[in-house]
Parts: structure tokens; sequence; C-alpha cells
């Protein structure tokens, strides 16, 4: 199991604020279920040259010097079903990490957005019907993105540059590009201090 976030606490579903509202949310024996919109996508203009902002992202206060993460359980089956954890500051700066399913498999990647998006993937096939833990550090001038699945310890996804002065939100995300029907259900949602460590 994935060592949980330094001196954790639980946040509330209800500290949250979305981003854009989901279809339906539920809560059932401390678990969040999002169903998300169909079409529901976060992009910024690379390759594709469009402009998606209608996430559901349900955000709490991120500051410097401390870790959020999130746990989930993957139902994916269509393309770019996804979820994980969101950072955002303003429509044109945001981050998103956690697991695609992209091209047939799933996939641990992320997406950063400043003013454009970038998008990095890796195959994780091996994480199907698994809990997923996506944690991201807040330190100084970078955000720190790592992830597990239940039983292996976290790995290290991404180190991504941002500024200390930045005024950031985070928490889960849910997004269904391609379909109707995707509902996530969300284990766990903990905001504590900033991993210690880069390796």
């Amino acid at each position: 199991m994935s060592e949980p976030v330094r001196a954790a606490v639980s946040v509330d579903w209800s500290e949250g604020t979305w981003t854009t509202p989901p279809r339906a949310t539920e809560e059932r024996e401390g678990m969040l279920l999002v169903t998300a919109e169909e079409g529901s996508d976060a992009w910024r203009l690379t390759s594709y040259g469009f402009v998606h902002d209608t996430e559901h992202a349900l955000l709490a206060p991120l500051p410097d010097d401390a870790a959020m993460e999130v746990e989930f359980d993957i139902p994916f089956e269509a393309q770019f079903d996804q979820a994980g954890l969101f950072v955002r500051v303003d429509e044109t700066r945001w981050v998103k990490a956690g697991i695609e399913f992209a091209d047939g498999e799933l996939n641990l990647g992320a997406v950063v957005t400043d003013g454009m998006s970038d998008w990095s993937l890796a195959p994780v096939p091996h994480w199907r019907s698994r809990r997923i833990t996506v944690r991201i550090s807040r330190q100084g001038t970078a955000l720190t993105v790592r992830a597990a699945a239940d039983g292996e310890p976290l790995r290290l996804v991404r180190v991504i540059p941002f500024a200390a002065d930045l005024d950031a939100s985070a928490g889960p995300f849910v997004c269904a590009p391609s379909r109707a029907g995707l509902t996530v259900p969300f284990t766990a949602w903990r905001r504590g201090a900033a991993d210690a460590d880069l390796h």
C-alpha cells in the first residue's frame, strides 16, 4: 500500500467547488461517485486547435508546502476516459494528472497547461481493476506528481515548474470526452505536508 501524504487530514467532499458540475454525484459509505457529462474535457490549443474547459474538478486550496492526493477506482472503457488530480490557477494555467484510457490501454500521465497544453503518457496495463493513488506536492517553485496502484510504492511521474506566489486549488477530477455514462468512485481525498524529498 502506498504511504499516505504526510500529516494527512481528510478533505470533506463538501469543501470543494466544481469547475464544471458533473452530471451527477452520490456520496456512499464515505466515497464520492462522480458521473461525467459526455464531452467533458480539459485541453488548450496544442495540436488539436480547440479549447476545452469543461472538466469536472472538485477544488480546494493548495498552498505552498502542501500536498494533496486522491484515491479512486478506474472503470474505464472508452477513448480518453480519465480521472485523477487537477490543479488550477486559472483557465490558462492548470495541471491534470492521473489515469487515461487512450488507444485501447490504460496510461499514467499528465497534461501541463500554461497558455497551451502538453501531454505525457506511459502505459500501465497491469493497473486495471486496482485502486489508484495520485499525489501532487507543492513546494517552492515546483509541483511534484506521484502515483501508484494499490500495493505498489508511489512512482515519480513528473516535476513541473510552478511559481510559489500563485494562488492555486486542487482536487479530484473526471472527464469523459467520448461517451456518456462514466462514473468514477473516489474513495479518499487528503491534504497534508509536501513530500520531504524528490527521490
